[in-house]
Order: structure tokens, then C-alpha cells, then sequence
């Protein structure tokens, strides 16, 4: 935060749930809980885990490398840190990364999470307000379409391959800079404006649909998996 106002400004609006990131939330997390807000922190590590434990908060994010935006360098899969971290932790777990459906959700519960959050799919969602260029290309992409970029530097992120992104790529650093386009990435289209943070389950995405769409979908698929699970003989 560059502005720690934003914490009673939050509060002041009857927000009774956050989730925090990048960084140690002991800073903020006396101040959020008196407040009464529930906070969850994003982890992509079992350190991080461990330290936001530590500092109290109410559950974990946690963050697999097959995600878009900001990563661990480690590149560490959703089920493997999942079921890592449930190991140590006995904190609720929102399981986030390469999720898109209800298999994916399924999946995410069977490695120990109680919730699952999603990225890509929303981003390509009707309701999205990102340039229709960006949710043609996650439309159009496959599963290995996305580069990590950075990953000797910070941040490290994944994004969509374009000829910008594979510049970076190539290059192995970057700064924040990249971003100086960012605008004309979400409202213009331009695809090489600045990264498309993008995550692998654009390869599961063939479909825009509403909000609401996805959310019943993803919910219907879930039971629809669990069932085929029961009924499945080993």
C-alpha cells in the first residue's frame, strides 16, 4: 500500500472481507482485524504460508505457477503446494491458479482447499472490461501460450506470448517499466503495449460467457465431477 488510509477507508465502507499480497501482512493485520474485517493473505510458497500464519490472518490464497500476474520463480504447481501447505497449516485454503471449471475446483478440494479463486476466466468474461483483443487471444490460445518472465528478477510474472513478451523473455529481466503501457493493453488492444497477464488455463477457455454463466457452470461441474468420483471403482 502506498496509502495506509485505504485500510479505513475499507473498513469505512462495510467491506468485511479482504485478501492481502506481496509482502508480510503483519503490517496491516492488527489494524484490519480490530477493524473486523476477515483477511486472507496470497501465498505462492510454503514460507510465505508459514509467515502469514504467523502474523494471524484468517486463511490462505494459494498461488500456483500456473496462474497469471505475479509468481514464485519456483514455479510450483497448485496440487503440490496445496497439499504442502495442508500438511502444516490448518488455515482455510482458496486454491488459485490453472483453475477455469469445476474439474479444476474439484481438484482443488481433493488437494485440501475450500474454495477456489480464478483469473483468467473472468478476465475473458463478457462483464470484463479488458479490450476484446485480450479475451480473443485467451480464446484462440493453448496451454503452453504463456511465458514466465523475469524469473532471476522480481517481479516475476506469467503472461500471454507476444512479440513484446517474448522480447522480455529473451532479454531474462526486466523492470517495472514494461508496464508504462498497461492502458493501451486493457482499453486499446494493443497486445504489445505491455504483458497480458494471462495464466495456462487459457488452453481450457473456448467460450466467453456471462458471470453468471461461468459461476453456474463451474458449480454445476463440480457436483457433476464429485458424483462421477463416488460412483468411480478401484
Amino acid at each position: 500500500l502506498q496509502d495506509d488510509s485505504i485500510v479505513d477507508f475499507v473498513a469505512e465502507c462495510g467491506v468485511k472481507f479482504v485478501t492481502t499480497s506481496a509482502g508480510s501482512p503483519a503490517t496491516y493485520i492488527d489494524r484490519l482485524k480490530s477493524a473486523g474485517l476477515i483477511v486472507y493473505h496470497a501465498v505462492p510458497s510454503m514460507i510465505g504460508a508459514l509467515k502469514a500464519q504467523e502474523a494471524g490472518v484468517d486463511g490462505l490464497v494459494v498461488e500456483g505457477t500456473e496462474g497469471g500476474g505475479f509468481k514464485n520463480p519456483e514455479e510450483i504447481g497448485l496440487h503440490v503446494l496445496i497439499q504442502a501447505i495442508r500438511k502444516k497449516i490448518d488455515l482455510p485454503i482458496i486454491a488459485a491458479g490453472g483453475i477455469a471449471d469445476g474439474i479444476g475446483m474439484a481438484a482443488a478440494f481433493a488437494c485440501g482447499a475450500e474454495g477456489i479463486q480464478m483469473g483468467t476466466r473472468f478476465v475473458s468474461s463478457k462483464e470484463s472490461p479488458v479490450h476484446q483483443n485480450w479475451k480473443d487471444a485467451i480464446l484462440s490460445g493453448s496451454e503452453s501460450d504463456t511465458y514466465v518472465l523475469n524469473k532471476s528478477g522480481s517481479p516475476c510474472l506469467r503472461a500471454i506470448k507476444t512479440d513484446y513478451s517474448k522480447e522480455i523473455f529473451e532479454k531474462g529481466s526486466m523492470d517495472m517499466s514494461v508496464f508504462k503501457g498497461v492502458k493501451d493493453l486493457y482499453f486499446g488492444g494493443d497486445l504489445n503495449a505491455a504483458p497480458a497477464l494471462t495464466g495456462q488455463s487459457m488452453g481450457l477457455i473456448d467460450e466467453v460467457k456471462s458471470v453468471e454463466e461461468i459461476i453456474s457452470l463451474t458449480v454445476r461441474e463440480f457436483n457433476q465431477t464429485l458424483d462421477l468420483l463416488n460412483k468411480a471403482k478401484i
